[in-house]
């Protein structure tokens, strides 16, 4: 059983881990490459489920968001639910699963996502950052054809052939109880 400072410890860094995906969040919106890259380790990964975004290194990744932006208008990423667990008794390393949305232009068209973030943090110079971000969607949509591609496997929109979404189709509990998707 851990002594009351470990328990302390790991809420403090639970919360500031939590803090990092807002401040995240907030630095894409605003397009501040500063604040983004701060949120990452040197050495870190950003890549998507998809393997459009493949980036190793915090330039890398920084160059991979400045190509983004040039076909991203203005948005609003939103974070909801956010589980941090420590997988060792290493309090400088944890994991962690977000859900996310936002509401976007891209390439002049209003579209809206639903996202997940498989995280893996570090505790960088006294401050939780990134080292490895993936990436994964549940749809990604012209709000125009929200309701007409919500419900169908290719609800992944945002490039010009449709592809199937990444969740939950794809993943194992969901086969198990819809082995033909």
């Amino acid at each position: 059983m851990e002594n009351l400072e470990e328990r302390v410890q790991r809420l403090e860094a639970r919360e500031d881990i939590r803090s990092l995906a807002a401040r995240y969040t907030f630095a894409v919106d605003n397009r501040d490459l500063q604040a983004i890259a701060g949120c990452f380790s040197e050495n870190a990964c950003f890549r998507s489920k998809d393997g459009v975004l493949n980036a190793v290194g915090r330039d890398t990744i920084m160059t991979q968001f400045d190509a983004r932006f040039s076909v991203l208008g203005p948005g609003a990423h939103y974070t909801h639910d956010h589980v941090v667990w420590f997988e060792q008794d290493d309090l400088s390393i944890a994991r962690g699963l977000l859900s996310s949305h936002a509401e976007l232009i891209r390439n002049g068209r209003p579209m809206i996502t639903s996202l997940r973030y498989d995280d893996e943090y570090i505790l960088e110079d006294g401050r939780w950052v990134f080292s490895d971000r993936l990436l994964s969607f549940f749809y990604y949509l012209d709000t125009g054809e929200y309701l007409k591609y919500l419900g169908d496997k290719k609800r992944m929109r945002a490039y010009d052939e449709p592809a199937n979404a990444d969740f939950p189709e794809a993943l194992a509990s969901w086969r198990k109880y819809h082995p033909s998707d």
